[in-house]
């Protein structure tokens, strides 16, 4: 640390990147912040003078935090009403065409399958896969050896990959995918919706016990265009947009009534038609 620069200023100028990894392992926008806060918190107590890399210091210091708070989570999620989906980033304008990794590790599809590694598990593979940290680094983090995290990654992801389906599609194909979605479900056209997904298509909805959701994943192109045309005549309103915006780095939808958030919805998709929707309805994670 410089001598000009305060602790505060030091922390300030990784407090993205240490968001960054709390979200990743969380999934929960207020738990990574309480996590951000008691790392600065134990950041200002420390003996500065000691701390000959404070990037490294205040990264292994939020992994454990972390890792500590999702140990804590592990039975509240289990027994959570329904799919438990992350809680969604948000921002109002649609994201322009960027790197495609850099969006699909923060997406919604992304962080719900991470969501089935063990704490430190997880916490290898955000380091490693997405944050390029070495595996001497990790070894220090997680207290295994470099062979051993190598191993835990090389699980991982197995674990991720095996079940994700990655394909390269832009922004703007997922924005006019998205398009026809919001005409077909305020037309309530079932033969429109149909066309627009996968015949294995699924739905998952997190409406965690606080809202309508269907309990389990909806399995199938039909079967999901009967949901949307239900759901829309169920939540009729004058005051009802759906628009599209950016959730978590991706070209998604957030519907409203009024100014109040009601729903988030993302999507996979190979850029021809509707894989997968992931959407958040949990009034708490809408806030």
């Amino acid at each position: 640390m410089h001598q000009t620069e305060t602790p505060l200023d030091v922390f300030e100028a990784f407090r993205g990147r240490l968001f960054g990894l709390a979200y990743r392992m969380l999934g929960a926008r207020h738990d990574a912040e309480d996590v951000i806060q008691e790392a600065y918190v134990r950041w200002h107590k420390v003996e500065h003078a000691t701390v000959d890399n404070a990037e490294a210091w205040l990264v292994t210091t939020t992994i454990r935090l972390a890792i500590d708070r999702l140990r804590w989570l592990k039975n509240e999620r289990e027994s959570y009403v329904g799919a438990w989906l992350p809680e969604p980033l948000v921002e109002h304008a649609p994201p322009p065409d960027r790197n495609l990794d850099v969006a699909a590790d923060l997406s919604i599809a992304f962080l719900a399958l991470l969501e089935r590694l063990a704490p430190e598990e997880r916490a290898a593979f955000v380091l490693h896969d997405v944050f390029d940290v070495g595996y001497r680094e990790i070894a220090s983090v997680i207290g295994r050896s470099e062979a051993a995290c190598r191993q835990v990654v090389d699980r991982a992801r197995e674990r991720v990959h095996g079940e994700r389906k990655r394909f390269d599609v832009s922004e703007s194909a997922k924005a006019n995918l998205l398009r026809k979605f919001i005409a077909a479900t305020e037309a309530r056209d079932e033969q429109q919706l149909l066309a627009l997904f996968a015949p294995d298509a699924t739905w998952t909805a997190d409406g965690g016990g606080r809202t309508a959701a269907a309990p389990v994943p909806v399995v199938g192109g039909p079967r999901i265009a009967q949901l949307v045309i239900g759901l829309s005549e169920k939540f009729r309103s004058a005051n009802r947009t759906i628009e599209l915006a950016t959730v978590n780095g991706e070209t998604g939808l957030c519907i409203r009534d009024g100014d109040r958030l009601t729903a988030t919805i993302s999507i996979a998709t190979d850029g021809e038609r509707i894989l997968a929707v992931y959407a958040v309805a949990n009034p708490d994670k809408l806030q």
